[in-house]
């Protein structure tokens, strides 16, 4: 992600506008990649709420044979939008780490 991305996210607590801090899992800058807990320690990710949408509609159909026993159901999963604002990562002090290719 970088900042000004908009994402969905699943359904999270914060009022349209409000700004939220999202915890990393992975930094990736170039030639350092940061994925451990250790050092994600501090790297936090600031978002503002855009609003909340609803994902596609999920149809399923459950029957048992020779019973005469059907159900339709369907499901609309719920999830906010947000505007990625900035993205602060760590600094390590033990050297970047490096991909090796």
């Amino acid at each position: 992600m970088t900042a000004g991305q908009k994402v969905q996210v699943e359904l999270i607590d914060g009022a349209v506008g409000s700004e939220v801090a999202l915890p990393a899992v992975l930094v990736v800058d170039g030639d350092r990649v940061l994925a451990t807990p250790h050092e994600l320690e501090g790297a936090l990710v600031s978002a503002r709420v855009l609003g909340e949408e609803l994902g596609p509609k999920i149809r399923g159909f459950t029957y048992r044979p020779k019973s005469n026993y059907r159900r339709r159901w369907g499901h609309r999963q719920r999830y906010t939008t947000i505007e990625i604002t900035g993205i602060d990562a760590p600094s390590t002090t033990k050297g970047p780490k490096t991909r090796s290719n």
